[in-house]
């Protein structure tokens, strides 16, 4: 299972089209800064919401994100939630962070769950252009007034608004894993923990003793590869948001010695506002 799996993103990363040198980009190798970053939309906005799992469970198990086991773990715990193509965005959208809740006054806490883009819902309620959210049991009952819980559930969906909020991971740094089947001439990476916006638009990594960075290509969910070899580590990685562009290098973050399945921590993150 995990070599196929291994196989299918090497395949993905090398028939992927070369990344144009986009904006953001352009704005990275001058200097880091744009003017006009458009930001998060922090409006509330009407959308649907339904849930799945147990009444009281954390969710998905995994996720087309690909944070596998990390969804069943604080902070993400009970926190995850399957969007819409909207908010999905090929994946792009993988890791931002919204505030949800309900409106029916008689049922509903005033209070907004905070929940983490871990999945996607492509059908059903989820199609067609929709903006839907399909939340784990714990996140659907908290917007519920207390007590209420099991009455909220039993509406089955739900009309509701949303908004983007920071993402904010208690202390925690940006970690990168290094996904399996990596080698020297091809390397995947997961992103975990961003702080702030959560959302990457784009990726660049660097060599030891180079001054050259190189485009990394979006396979899916939060994953990024490149192919190209041999590849001589320390790696640094640069990331851009996809909302607001903000930069964010972590330099010598991947080791010489690195290996497939292992994750590196870095020492910074974003901050943890929009």
């Amino acid at each position: 299972m995990g070599s196929s799996r291994a196989l299918a993103l090497f395949l993905l990363c090398a028939l992927l089209p070369a990344p144009p040198i986009s904006v953001s980009a352009a704005l990275l190798f001058g200097g880091g800064k744009s003017a006009k970053a458009a930001g998060a939309d922090m409006e509330w906005r009407p959308a649907t919401a339904t849930w799945y799992g147990e009444a009281e469970g954390d969710g998905s198990d995994g996720g087309a994100c690909g944070y596998g086991t990390l969804v069943d773990v604080v902070p993400m715990k009970a926190r995850v939630g399957s969007v819409s193509p909207v908010l999905f965005k090929d994946g792009e959208g993988c890791g931002a962070c919204y505030k949800v809740k309900c409106l029916d006054r008689g049922i509903c806490s005033r209070r907004a769950v905070t929940v983490i883009v871990t999945d996607e819902c492509p059908g059903g309620l989820c199609a067609f252009g929709r903006t839907h959210f399909d939340l784990s049991g714990a996140a659907y009952s908290r917007m519920a007034v207390a007590g209420a819980g099991g009455r909220l559930r039993d509406r089955g969906q739900l009309n509701v608004v949303y908004r983007r909020t920071a993402c904010k991971y208690g202390g925690k740094n940006i970690a990168f894993r290094v996904n399996e089947g990596s080698t020297n001439f091809w390397l995947s990476l997961l992103v975990e923990f961003e702080d702030g916006e959560g959302d990457i638009g784009s990726m660049q990594m660097k060599q030891a003793n180079s001054v050259e960075w190189l485009d990394m290509r979006h396979v899916w969910g939060a994953t990024w590869c490149l192919v190209r070899g041999p590849l001589v580590g320390p790696f640094s990685v640069r990331l851009t948001t996809l909302s607001a562009r903000k930069t964010l290098t972590a330099r010598d973050v991947i080791p010489r010695n690195w290996t497939p399945k292992a994750t590196y921590t870095s020492r910074l993150n974003f901050q943890p506002s929009l």
